[in-house]
């Protein structure tokens, strides 16, 4: 292992900033560049990239010398894309758990059981934690994407899409209850 990457190791582990900065600067276009090629979405990329950073910064004290640091971003990133990834597939489950209760009601319940279902929905939905709410609101009844919601609020994709998960699961355990 050359002695200048060791030293980088060494500096990273110090803390030294100017390093950290350089370390950024040398990789954070080719990382974007390479979970562009994996998801094809500036947002998703971007918060990878910078996801794949914080997990460096996290893990810095346990930076293996022998293993090249390049390395270690790249898997880094491919992880938590699949990561990512493997969330989204489950987020989408639900969504469509969602939109097949909606359904259900609406086709197959009298007029009298779809009005009281949907009076239970809009109560269940009042009573989410606000920010919660909130976005479930913009999500579902104004039909905006996590990423517009997430510029919107100012808070990263990864708040949305927990908030959105989170109102699901306490849809679902409040429709049991009040069935």
């Amino acid at each position: 292992m050359s002695e200048s990457y060791n030293h980088i190791i060494s500096k990273l582990q110090q803390g030294d900033q100017k390093v950290w900065r350089d370390v950024v600067n040398k990789y954070s276009d080719q990382l974007f560049g390479y979970l562009m090629s994996l998801c094809s979405d500036h947002s998703i990329a971007s918060d990878i990239t910078q996801l794949t950073f914080v997990s460096l910064f996290e893990y810095r004290f346990k930076l293996n010398p022998d293993y090249p640091l390049k390395s270690f971003l790249y898997k880094t990133a491919y992880n938590k894309f699949v990561n990512y990834y493997h969330k989204e597939k489950s987020l989408s489950r639900l969504h469509e758990q969602y939109h097949y209760i909606l359904e259900d009601s609406f086709y197959n319940k009298p007029d009298g059981d779809l009005a009281k279902e949907i009076a239970i929905m809009n109560s269940l939905i009042e009573n989410l934690p606000k920010r919660t709410r909130e976005i479930f609101t913009l999500k579902k009844k104004r039909g905006l994407q996590n990423d517009e919601i997430s510029k919107a609020l100012s808070i990263s994709v990864k708040t949305v899409e927990s908030h959105i998960t989170k109102a699901f699961k306490l849809l679902r355990e409040g429709i049991k209850q009040s069935s």
